[in-house]
């Protein structure tokens, strides 16, 4: 079981009760200079409780210059959920973050910095999110159904009878189908939009984890494999299985490559997705269970608790910037933002990286 089901479980029964709290919370809130971190809930019932000792900070790089502190940031805005915000997934309007303890999903508006929406979905949404054909589609683990929710509504509008193999996974959209792994012994299900239902199922490595669609394929991690497949999204075959760092489970496509965030020694490994080949493995430094990765504004952008923020450049497949501290889960960069989930601090930050 991967740390952020772990932390989830752990805090279901504490948060799972704070519903009341989305109300006074739903705006967003501005975060004073000397509170980079936000406002925690005003209910001390809602905040976590720790079960021993954190785990060791990720050493993340020695490379001169290069990190430097959370606390140096000044978010340009806090959306302040409740519960434990994680995935996200940006649309062209708006930033959806799941918040599992809560059973919802949340709309964050970017251009008037609050919450638009709050939607209920099935129970404990997890595995990420993606968009498509109109709607946000959310895997939930309490429940194993898979929510479908209407972009301009905000309601759901089907929820189909299968659910994600890993929670600490990943889903996708192509041109015409929904990609989701459903059964740990490695079943990649492809799902028709037009009908709701799965129509047909990939064999993939067990254990399978996330995916991520792009340059004509679905890509599939297998963290205890090590390896990331190619499927043919038009003819649902396996056309190539490649060897990254260890560890791969979260993924990301931008710049004519997939990039794997591996827990086994915290590496980022470059895929070219036309040779189909490995041509960096980064190193960032960020070992061990959670975290997630992105693409956005030309650079690759990685999240674990203790850094929550690593930046890496294309041109140089090098860590440019890193910050340590409090906070990350989940990050996402579009609408001229980064967009960093604070599992632990219930709130999503929005920082402009022109104040980096």
């Amino acid at each position: 079981m991967q740390f952020k089901s772990l932390f989830r479980n752990a805090v279901f029964f504490t948060v799972g009760a704070s519903l009341p709290l989305l109300v006074m919370y739903g705006q967003q809130q501005e975060a004073a200079p000397g509170q980079p971190q936000g406002q925690p809930p005003a209910n001390p019932e809602a905040a976590p409780k720790k079960k021993g000792p954190r785990r060791p900070p990720p050493p993340g790089v020695s490379t001169p210059g290069v990190k430097r502190e959370m606390a140096t940031i000044t978010p340009t805005a806090v959306f302040t959920t409740g519960g434990t915000p994680d995935w996200q997934v940006l649309t062209a309007d708006a930033v959806w973050v799941a918040n599992g303890p809560m059973n919802t999903i949340h709309k964050l508006d970017p251009k008037t910095n609050q919450i638009a929406a709050t939607v209920e979905v099935g129970k404990k949404p997890c595995s990420g999110l993606t968009e498509g054909f109109g709607s946000i589609w959310v895997p939930n683990c309490g429940d194993k159904k898979l929510s479908r929710v209407d972009e301009k509504t905000n309601t759901v509008t089907a929820t189909l009878p299968v659910g994600p193999a890993e929670s600490e996974g990943g889903i996708a959209a192509s041109e015409d189908a929904v990609w989701l792994v459903t059964v740990p012994d490695g079943k990649l299900s492809r799902i028709d939009p037009k009908t709701n239902t799965v129509v047909a199922q990939v064999e993939v490595p067990a254990g399978s984890a996330a995916v991520v669609y792009g340059d004509g394929a679905v890509w599939v991690t297998t963290p205890k494999a090590n390896m990331l497949t190619r499927v043919d999204a038009k003819t649902n075959k396996v056309t190539d299985s490649i060897e990254t760092g260890p560890g791969p489970r979260f993924v990301t496509f931008g710049g004519g490559a997939v990039w794997t965030l591996n827990q086994g020694d915290g590496t980022v490994s470059r895929v070219d997705t036309k040779t189909r080949k490995v041509v960096a493995n980064i190193e960032v430094g960020i070992p061990g269970t959670g975290g997630e990765i992105a693409y956005g504004f030309g650079h690759v952008w990685a999240t674990v608790f203790q850094i929550p923020i690593s930046e890496i450049d294309p041109e140089t497949n090098k860590v440019v910037r890193q910050w340590t501290g409090n906070g990350g889960d989940s990050i996402r960069a579009g609408h001229g933002s980064v967009w960093l989930s604070n599992l632990r601090d219930h709130n999503v930050w929005r920082i402009d990286p022109k104040l980096f």
